[in-house]
């Protein structure tokens, strides 16, 4: 997710001046839908009864590779690895988020126990060794992740980058086991990288095996890939060179095949995406896939004074392709610049994919949170922590009321988890005492099957309160509002919750939430 040389000075190209307050009239955007999110109060409603729970995705990417997020040094003891996760998990549950987005996959590498491919020098420091030293009871990281989430009512999402074979930041000989010794005609060397060849249909099947595994062992709650299809250009002098797929786009022309070298690229990748929600959702249904592509439109659809790289002549990826046919679930488009910046507006891009939108799914943008300064002065790009507060303001002006599907802008993801846990610029803080203030389900996912819960049964012991599911499956989550002087407050607990402190309260409402997010009818319980 990290930009790399050339998209940094993309992101960087103009400088930063600042709006003036948050009053700007948005660009227009697609009517509602059939339902969307459910605007969070300003404050704990009064009356009998709650309203309906609040709506927003809110996530932040934890990215493994190069240790930008987790951990913070390879080699770091099984013990000290653990801690900094839990860390993270604690600081995403105190600050109300409700996914986290770990990267799993950063380079054909794992970060959980695999038959298909090596353990990541990310954790231990070289490739394809375990991390966990000699003695030391063995561990998965995923497993670990996704257990500890989930005690926290924080939803986990699977991130894998489903090409690049070797990182610039590596330093480890390649393992035995990897991709590029096993198979070295799937792997091509490009710049200071290696990359799987999307060329090669056998590369994209091992990638579609390995989230395979993962998801049949994993009980993740999604699939999610970044900006990385074929990788962004290399230039030597100035001049881009091209990706090294001579030999099979010979093998292509050998099948008889009739496409443009461009078009059949972009045809490989869009044969990846497709396959990888069949993939998924032909092993577990309700297991949703989300994609985080560059946030630039493709040239020939874009809004006026929108300009900039283009991830369709270069990356080959036909994001609005997918878009439109449904080949995911939540679209995460990376809008990484300010709300006033000259050729790439934050507002306008997000108004943009709203528009795009046309087979309703979710769109939860990426923000570029780790761009907010942590002391240095303010630039192009490095921002004040208001631009970031701005921005969700500028989202949720975008989330139409309604039911818990959004078809407007329902949430959005921070890149990285870093500047949350470092509250650079005071933006944790802030966040917790206003955007974040009251507590949200994320959005429903209304398309992907599942069987609605029943309402739970409740029983007053004391000041605790006894959750029990009702009749259907397994509980996800619960979501319960307490009401304590006449004021409501939601909370949402994991569905292995089996009671609720309700001291104080005089009245409890509550619900079950299943895999796919959506609520089942609540059960009231009046205390004294």
């Amino acid at each position: 997710m990290t930009p790399p040389p050339a998209r940094r000075r993309l992101l960087g190209a103009a400088g930063l001046a600042w709006l003036a307050g948050c009053s700007s009239t948005p660009a227009p955007r697609p009517a509602p839908g059939p339902g969307s999110a459910t605007p969070l109060p300003p404050a704990p409603p009064m009356g009998e009864d709650p309203p309906p729970e609040p709506r927003e995705f809110r996530a932040a990417w934890v990215a493994t590779v190069a240790n930008i997020d987790w951990p913070s040094r390879p080699g770091l003891s099984a013990a000290a690895m653990r801690s900094e996760a839990l860390a993270i998990l604690d600081r995403a549950q105190a600050l109300r988020l409700n996914a986290l987005v770990l990267q799993v996959r950063p380079a054909c590498d794992a970060l959980f126990t695999s038959t298909l491919e090596p353990w990541s020098e990310f954790l231990s420091g070289e490739q394809g060794r375990p991390p966990w030293a000699a003695g030391e009871p063995p561990w998965d990281p995923l497993a670990f992740w996704v257990a500890e989430a989930h005690r926290r009512a924080i939803e986990l999402h699977a991130w894998f980058n489903p090409y690049r074979a070797r990182h610039s930041a590596a330093r480890s000989p390649l393992a035995a086991s990897h991709i590029a010794q096993r198979r070295p005609q799937l792997v091509q060397k490009y710049g200071e990288q290696l990359w799987m060849d999307p060329g090669q249909p056998e590369a994209a099947a091992h990638t579609l095996a390995v989230v395979a595994d993962v998801v049949r062992r994993y009980d993740i709650d999604a699939v999610h890939i970044d900006d990385y299809f074929y990788p962004y250009p290399v230039a030597v002098d100035g001049v881009d060179q091209p990706f090294p797929d001579d030999a099979a786009w010979a093998a292509y022309q050998l099948r008889g095949g009739t496409l443009a070298r461009d078009d059949w690229r972009r045809a490989q990748v869009d044969a990846l995406v497709q396959d990888l929600q069949r993939t998924v959702q032909g092993i577990k249904p309700w297991v949703r896939v989300g994609i985080s592509p560059f946030g630039l439109p493709r040239p020939d659809q874009r809004p006026p004074g929108i300009t900039g790289f283009s991830q369709y002549d270069k990356l080959y990826a036909d994001v609005e392709k997918w878009f439109e046919q449904g080949w995911l679930d939540y679209l995460a488009p990376q809008l990484y610049w300010p709300i006033d910046r000259a050729g790439q507006a934050f507002p306008v891009l997000l108004d943009y994919w709203l528009a795009a939108n046309r087979a309703q799914r979710h769109v939860w943008p990426g923000l570029f949170t780790s761009r907010v300064t942590r002391g240095e002065p303010l630039g192009p790009n490095v921002w004040a922590g208001q631009e970031l507060l701005d921005q969700i303001a500028q989202q949720r002006a975008r989330a139409e009321p309604g039911d818990a599907w959004p078809v407007g802008a329902g949430g959005h993801i921070h890149f990285s988890m870093v500047a949350l846990m470092q509250d650079r610029d005071g933006l944790a803080k802030r966040l917790l005492a206003g955007p974040y203030a009251q507590a949200a389900l994320v959005p429903a996912t209304p398309w992907l099957p599942d069987a609605l819960p029943g309402a739970p049964l409740l029983q007053a012991m004391g000041t605790q309160v006894a959750l029990r599911p009702g009749p259907g499956l397994a509980v996800r989550r619960w979501a319960v509002w307490l009401r304590r002087e006449g004021r409501w407050r939601l909370q949402v607990l994991p569905g292995s919750e089996t009671q609720v402190d309700a001291a104080g309260a005089d009245r409890l409402v509550a619900s079950a939430i299943n895999r796919v997010g959506q609520a089942g009818p609540r059960a009231t319980l009046r205390l004294s």
